[in-house]
């Protein structure tokens, strides 16, 4: 997803090669919403980067579960195997509003998969 490659051309060059689409990555991705939020910059200066990081957590659960990506209606899901469905782009939004984590939902829906 184009999201999920501009997020990481956006992070610090030092820190890209942390992000190699494996579950553990998204450990540094929390941390970096955390960093973000803590900066305390208006929700609209980091959408995009919100979303991006959202699609990169989703192309990680599409990489371990063997997922595909869902649209409709502007809205952007996974799909497991398992057929459960996950917003990894509104847990974005709500890891930076302080109440999600994308390292625990790729977590939660690898548990599910093949």
């Amino acid at each position: 997803m184009r999201w999920a490659a501009e997020a990481v051309a956006a992070v610090p060059e030092g820190m890209r090669p942390q992000l190699d689409r494996s579950a553990q990555s998204l450990w540094r991705v929390d941390r970096l919403i955390e960093d973000l939020r803590r900066e305390s910059p208006p929700y609209a200066a980091v959408e995009g980067v919100l979303r991006g990081l959202g699609a990169y957590a989703g192309e990680v659960i599409v990489r371990q579960t063997g997922a595909e990506w869902w649209a409709t209606g502007g809205d952007h899901w996974i799909r497991t195997p398992d057929g459960r469905l996950w917003d990894p782009l509104d847990e974005a939004r709500r890891c930076f509003a302080g109440h999600g984590s994308l390292r625990l939902l790729c977590r939660d829906a690898m548990r599910g998969r093949r």
